[in-house]
């Protein structure tokens, strides 16, 4: 009876570890492939947090108005192997953001690759996710 109990602990137990899992979407779930965005604003928030961070970035519209846009980012392990820390882009940083539109056409959208002025560039998605495959990107 013990070993019954147990292994249905244990088989309960897997399935509480896995449903965050279950909540995970693609890439195509939430954005469009056909609708590239290229953004050039000033770092407003760095949220490093799962399963994606978040960079959010405000951007001058050609009316002169500002728009501030939510970009994600592959989740906070996956950027710090790749050198990019909450200090990275300190709020207030120039920023050059490519990627993908959200969509329902919002101000989200999911960054592939966030540049400097001084043309530092890193690589902000997540692989495997469905996004387009960049072939400029150095960490293919």
């Amino acid at each position: 009876m013990r070993n019954k109990l147990a292994i249905a602990a244990g088989v309960v137990a897997l399935f509480a570890a896995s449903a965050p899992a279950w909540a995970h979407h693609a890439f195509a779930a939430e954005f469009d492939a056909k609708k590239p965005i290229h953004l050039e604003g000033v770092v407003t928030k760095v949220e490093l947090i799962n399963p994606h961070s978040w960079i959010h970035v405000k951007v001058t519209n050609a009316d002169g108005t500002e728009t501030e846009w939510m970009c994600e980012a592959g989740s906070p392990n996956v950027l710090l192997r790749r050198g990019f820390n909450r200090n990275t882009f300190p709020v207030g940083s120039k920023v050059i953001v490519d990627g993908y539109q959200s969509k329902d056409g919002s101000f989200r959208m999911n960054g592939r690759d966030i540049t400097t002025p001084s043309g530092q560039k890193f690589f902000l998605g997540s692989q495997g996710t469905g996004a387009p495959y960049d072939a400029t990107s150095k960490d293919k």
